[in-house]
């Protein structure tokens, strides 16, 4: 009975560690449910939450191909944007609503991919040096995590 009893205590722990295992594996699979800006903005508000938002062209796009692959997919990555920020894409290949076409504008991305940190009234986040928060290429994963992080503690703070 004693064998039983650990090989039991083994099969249990196996059950655990798989259980884990598959809801990390179910979360990246999903990954980040992307809202449209106006439907973005309006959870802003309501949550009181910042905005991700990203002028996105896709497939034959090295920069978006690679954030799509190494950043977004990226289990921690996802989990984080979803926990803490409002993601927002805009689709490049589409053609662009008033609202989206004014906000590339404000920020001279000319059509081309931006990646921009907005509060949610729209006003684009700095950093503690005042530097504007957008990107035009691609960003380092590891690099990214932390970022966030940053950006999170620094817009409780305001």
């Amino acid at each position: 009975m004693r064998g039983g009893d650990i090989r039991m205590k083994k099969v249990l722990l196996l059950a655990v560690v798989f259980i884990f295992a598959a809801s990390s594996y179910s979360y990246s699979a999903e990954g980040i449910q992307w809202y449209s800006l106006k439907d973005g903005f309006a959870k802003a508000k309501l949550e009181k939450k910042p905005c991700i938002v990203d002028f996105f062209y896709g497939k034959g796009c090295p920069r978006c191909e690679r954030m799509q692959k190494f950043v977004y997919s990226d289990p921690v990555i996802a989990k984080k944007i979803m926990d803490d920020f409002i993601p927002i894409k805009i689709d490049l290949t589409k053609p662009l609503t008033a609202e989206e076409d004014a906000l590339g504008k404000k920020f001279e991305y000319k059509m081309d991919c931006l990646l921009l940190f907005l509060d949610y009234n729209g006003e684009v986040l700095t950093d503690t040096l005042g530097k504007r928060l957008c990107f035009v290429n691609s960003v380092d994963p590891e690099w990214f995590v932390s970022y966030l992080d940053t950006i999170k503690k620094q817009y409780e703070h305001k």
